[in-house]
């Protein structure tokens, strides 16, 4: 077939999962094409001009430490950040940015366009090209696609006024923009999103194409104009004094002087009543909805219906830039009828004289299983096509970013022929989602919790560079100057451990420690707390500075004025204002970091022994071959399971849901028993 253009990769949609597998593609030198409906919106937060959160802030730090861009541009334009969960253990401490929503998407834009080996088009991909390959079985260590005899392969995409583009290898990211659905109250048109025309032609396509899909819906508030609230009325949430950075190439955020707060708002009894009176209006209870929605981030009448004992819930406030009055209410998102949303507003004090600028919606949408994707996220039935994002059934931009970067990764790998970056769950949050996705499949929006991991402990946001910068350095994403600096980094943190575990305790270190007073407090550590702490430390001279940190009331901090004595080198890279903290961001993430690997040295290593052993499960492949009906003893629940999955490893099949560890002892051993009947069989 002749073709238009002709490039390594082509990427469909620039939302946040195509803008991070576009560069990752161009950066490992692939010439790649960029397709979107409309380039002024590349990267445009539909829903909360916000990035992070709840082990959202992890992905983003993985995404980082890979070497994608999140991170970086979130540095750029944040205007508060926070650091979540302080009050808890440091497996579950989470970045969390409020960002500027224009600057956002021009940030992302200038980035793509200085890419080299990258072209950003504006056009509608209406179908895929696809035709038939025959290939080799080239082992256990190939591609999924190069173990298949005949197969599918896509080969580039039909745009819409009639031009071909060939590819290599092709990556949707489309986000809600598959034959979407907007719903506000009883009006509902097709849309990608508020303004914007659904991809109709290209979800069709699909649908041909035989990948199962479903159809999943979700949700955006109103937003308000800032000038028409009564601020007075409403908690002020600030954000940090001294922010952490997403990036770990981020010395200190660009608005780290220029936060602006969010609020705090509660809903009322009237509220209540409101929603209660009219909830038969919302096309979620009418019956106009029949796809399910994310269950983490329910609607204000999901929450007024199946929390009726609830007497308020709360709101957030959150503006969506430096430039603009609009204000985004976290918290109540809705698809009831305009004149609700008007009405519920006025029943918030504070916001009795609001003015909605945009009215909140919901989106159906159609997304494809994930279950018939590998575990590089290219497709089963369609080799070098790839899906990454809201199309795999995720919701979130952080979710979206990191499949972008692996589909990105991968794509480029396939195309130079080199082993595809499968990370394992024990490695990164990324590698939870996708494997969750390919294993379980989904029947709502999948979004990320630090409850899904069996290892959180070990995958904690100031350890994602360790875990993964090598993995991106591997792969073409780390530059020199990045790679020297995580190296740098990484041998201060094992010569300060190293210290901390051989200095023993002196009555001369008391003294200083006690005389000094750190402006830092260890979050989540009441300054009386560290105070008490200081009192009791003569029964502990002799012992190593390292043994003290292990005590649940002794943190690094305290031990900051021993440290820049017998270290000054590391802290000599300080610069923060003395007037506002002590110690800097970068400095104080670095001692904690530490802190932890030190205090939490048990559980890590209990938690190091039960990884090596989901390894071990791992690294025991399934063959194509195998044949689950021929399994005597296993019954035909657990083969339709297993048929309709195809795990690839003992491990794999031992996380879909409804299968034993009985049915995975029985696969074990019947995998022995196939082979030698099939060397038999080759011997005859």
């Amino acid at each position: 077939m002749q073709f238009t253009e002709q490039f390594d990769v082509v990427v469909v949609g620039a939302g946040h999962a195509g803008c991070e597998a576009a560069m990752a593609a161009a950066r490992m030198g692939l010439k790649t094409a960029l397709y979107t409906l409309n380039v002024d919106l590349i990267a445009q937060m539909s829903c909360n001009p916000a990035v992070g959160g709840i082990a959202k802030g992890h992905l983003v730090r993985e995404v980082d430490a890979l070497g994608g861009i999140m991170g970086e541009v979130t540095d750029a334009v944040g205007i508060q950040f926070r650091l979540l969960n302080t009050s808890r253990g440091p497996a579950v401490w989470s970045p969390r940015a409020q960002c500027d929503k224009q600057a956002y998407r021009l940030k992302m834009r200038e980035v793509l366009e200085s890419q080299p080996n990258l072209k950003i088009k504006q056009a509608e991909v209406e179908s895929l090209v696809v035709g038939r390959s025959s290939l080799a079985d080239d082992g256990p260590g190939a591609f999924a696609n190069d173990q298949r005899i005949t197969t599918n392969d896509c080969r580039g995409v039909r745009l819409r006024d009639g031009r071909t583009v060939g590819a290599q290898a092709v990556i949707i990211t489309t986000g809600t923009f598959l034959n979407g659905l907007i719903h506000c109250g009883e009006q509902q048109y097709p849309a990608g999103r508020s303004g914007e025309p659904a991809a109709v032609l290209l979800g069709e396509a699909l649908k041909k194409l035989g990948l199962r899909g479903c159809r999943l819906k979700t949700g955006t508030p109103p937003r308000l104009d800032g000038r028409t609230i009564d601020w007075s009325r409403f908690l002020v949430q600030p954000g940090d004094v001294d922010p952490t950075p997403f990036s770990f190439r981020t010395k200190r955020v660009a608005h780290h002087d220029s936060q602006v707060p969010c609020y705090i708002a509660w809903t009322t009894a009237e509220t209540h009543r409101i929603i209660r009176e009219n909830v038969h209006r919302s096309p979620m209870y009418s019956g106009q909805i029949q796809s399910i929605g994310p269950r983490y981030c329910p609607s204000i009448e999901d929450k007024i219906v199946k929390f009726p004992d609830k007497e308020m819930h709360q709101l957030f406030l959150e503006p969506e830039g430096l430039n603009t009055h609009e204000i985004y209410v976290n918290g109540m998102s809705t698809s009831l009828p305009v004149d609700v949303q008007l009405a519920i507003l006025k029943s918030i004090p504070g916001l009795e004289n609001a003015e909605m600028l945009r009215p909140g919606y919901a989106i159906e949408y159609d997304s494809i299983d994930p279950t018939e994707l590998e575990r590089t996220l290219e497709t089963r039935k369609i080799a070098s096509l790839f899906l990454a994002g809201q199309i795999n059934g995720t919701s979130g931009y952080e979710e979206a970013a990191c499949q972008g970067l692996m589909a990105g990764i991968n794509a480029a790998l396939q195309v130079k022929q080199q082993p595809p970056l499968i990370l394992d769950r024990t490695e990164a949050y990324t590698a939870i989602l996708i494997d969750d996705l390919i294993s379980k499949g989904t029947n709502e929006p999948y979004r990320m919790f630090t409850s899904r991991a069996e290892f959180r402990l070990h995958l904690r946001i100031d350890n994602a560079d360790r875990r993964l910068t090598p993995h991106g350095r591997r792969v073409g994403l780390i530059p020199d100057e990045a790679w020297s600096d995580f190296q740098a980094k990484q041998q201060r943190l094992r010569d300060l451990k190293v210290l901390l575990e051989r200095t023993k305790l002196t009555s001369v270190m008391i003294e200083k420690q006690g005389n000094a007073h750190v402006g830092t407090a260890a979050p989540g550590c009441p300054a009386e707390q560290s105070s008490a702490a200081v009192a009791g430390l003569d029964t502990a001279i002799g012992q190593t500075l390292g043994q003290l940190l292990k005590r649940p009331e002794i943190t690094i901090e305290r031990l900051v004025p021993i440290l820049r004595e017998l270290a000054p080198e590391f802290f000599a890279r300080d610069s923060s204002d003395s007037s506002v903290v002590e110690l800097s961001s970068q400095v104080r993430n670095e001692l904690k970091s530490v802190e932890t690997e030190i205090k939490y040295e048990g559980y890590l290593l209990q938690q190091q022994r039960a990884m090596e052993r989901l390894k071990k499960a791992e690294q025991h492949a399934i063959p194509d071959w195998f044949d689950y009906r021929s399994v005597s003893g296993l019954s035909r629940e657990m083969q339709e399971k297993l048929t309709k999955v195809q795990p690839r490893t003992l491990g794999h099949a031992s996380r879909i849901p409804g299968v034993t560890p009985a049915a995975v002892s029985l696969v074990n051993v019947y995998i022995e028993i196939q082979a030698r009947r099939r060397e038999q069989a080759t011997a005859l």
